[in-house]
């Protein structure tokens, strides 16, 4: 059988300007799980190929003509186009629609208002019995995989869409229960591969001549010993990447030598969830972190040349204006090389979710806004307008031209040439939203500022 994993995305993100802009902030990668299942079904004797919307056009015509299968990758923001895939599919062929992830996981029932089945959970182990048709119910329960190093690594030969970076996830989920996470709870427990397995796979993208990787771990120093021998062996084995990317924790300062292995194996650029400078919104969180500990992370990497990319929440109800307005500085004092200004989003299968589906908090609207960018619920200190405008404050004050020349005169001539592409597009970007939201009656923004103007 011919069998085509798709990753959808929205329409902005297909849009061209969203495609420079994201090149520009880092390197085009693709999502391990369909690499992994793909693989599967391959080495089984299907044709498999796998594309993702985010990075390149997909040639539906000739799909069209010749699937049996079509495998769709669903996180909640971009369920809607995958529905919109999913029926197309139906109408102009008599493929089967598989549909799989984060958000068909928490709302199965849902999904199969357009899929045939849907695959909860982690699909390693019935991938291949679903595709085949030996597991016949709509909803199929993927079983934990306690022994993640069985696991077979992504085949990257059936991806068909551009890709610069390599992902290598080396656990599943996280220690951490940060209350609006979603997949410390699909991916639990914590589970760890062992470093020889994690060191196989980065040794095949080595010789697959891979300039970039990505630790996609949801917290990579979470073990920091473990995380420690991970770099040595990179480096004592000629595996280190121009760049590697990962996400870390503000504990990670406290280890002076996990610091220099992560430099020397030129794990140079890190997404930490700083989230907010208020112990009391940090604490309603779970976060688990004080703003004592946040400092000295600011300090040690800037120190040992690691670019933070600085992940703050907007909307906590903990927060007012000013605490954000504060984070966001405070981003800015550490020379963060970017910032991520999240949206607080209630994602299905969390606790906030539940908590203000029950307090009557949550906005209407089509899943495609929660994406972390667009305000989908109530905040508790201002109108849903007035955060949706702090996001685009944010994203204005951090991404400057002037702070380019920092970031140049610190890290160097092409980071300092990406900070000031990505202040253009911040610009151009916000500036349509701003437009839209005056004169574009059918769109989301001036939705949300009529929604805050009755209010």
């Amino acid at each position: 059988m011919k069998i085509v994993f798709i990753v959808p995305t929205t329409g902005l993100k297909r849009f061209p300007p969203y495609r420079w802009a994201g090149r520009i902030y880092g390197q085009p990668n693709s999502i391990t799980g369909p690499l992994i299942l793909g693989g599967i079904l391959k080495r089984a004797g299907h044709e498999v190929e796998v594309y993702e919307e985010l990075n390149g056009r997909v040639p539906y015509n000739r799909l069209l003509r010749d699937t049996d299968i079509f495998c769709l990758s669903l996180m909640t923001s971009n369920a809607p186009r995958g529905y919109e895939l999913a029926d197309m599919i139906h109408r102009r062929s008599g493929a089967r629609v598989l549909m799989g992830g984060m958000h068909p996981t928490w709302m199965p029932e849902e999904a199969l208002e357009h899929g045939d089945q849907v695959i909860a959970g982690e699909g390693e182990k019935v991938i291949l019995d679903a595709a085949e048709g030996r597991i016949a119910g709509s909803i199929v329960q993927g079983p934990l995989i306690e022994n993640i190093d069985e696991v077979p690594f992504p085949d990257y030969s059936i991806l068909k869409t551009p890709c610069a970076a390599a992902n290598v996830i080396s656990t599943r989920g996280c220690p951490c229960r940060c209350s609006f996470c979603t997949t410390s709870r699909m991916f639990h427990p914590y589970r760890k591969r062992s470093v020889d397995n994690v060191i196989a796979e980065i040794r095949r993208y080595k010789e697959m001549g891979f300039r970039y990787m990505n630790f996609e771990d949801d917290n990579f120093t979470a073990d920091k010993e473990r995380a420690k021998e991970i770099c040595r062996r990179m480096i004592a084995e000629g595996l280190t990447f121009k760049e590697t990317f990962f996400f870390g924790r503000t504990d990670m300062a406290e280890d002076e030598e996990l610091l220099e292995l992560l430099a020397q194996a030129h794990l140079t650029r890190v997404l930490i969830g700083i989230e907010s400078l208020n112990q009391k919104a940090l604490d309603s969180i779970q976060k688990g972190q004080n703003i004592e500990a946040i400092c000295r992370a600011g300090e040690a990497c800037e120190r040992h040349r690691i670019r933070v990319i600085a992940s703050i929440v907007l909307g906590l109800d903990e927060d007012n204006l000013s605490d954000m307005n504060r984070s966001i500085a405070f981003a800015e004092s550490i020379h963060a090389y970017q910032l991520q200004p999240a949206i607080l989003t209630p994602f299905p299968g969390t606790p906030v979710y539940r908590d203000y589906e029950a307090e009557g908090r949550m906005l209407p609207g089509s899943w495609s806004r929660f994406d972390m960018m667009n305000v989908v619920f109530t905040p508790a200190k201002m109108s849903p307008w007035e955060l949706q405008e702090e996001f685009f404050r944010a994203c204005s004050d951090f991404y400057t031209f002037s702070s380019a020349k920092d970031i140049r005169r610190i890290f160097g001539k092409e980071y300092g040439r990406r900070r000031w592409g990505l202040a253009l597009m911040t610009r151009m970007g916000t500036g349509a939203a701003h437009l839209a939201s005056h004169i574009a009656p059918h769109s989301d923004y001036y939705t949300l500022r009529h929604i805050s103007d009755v209010q």
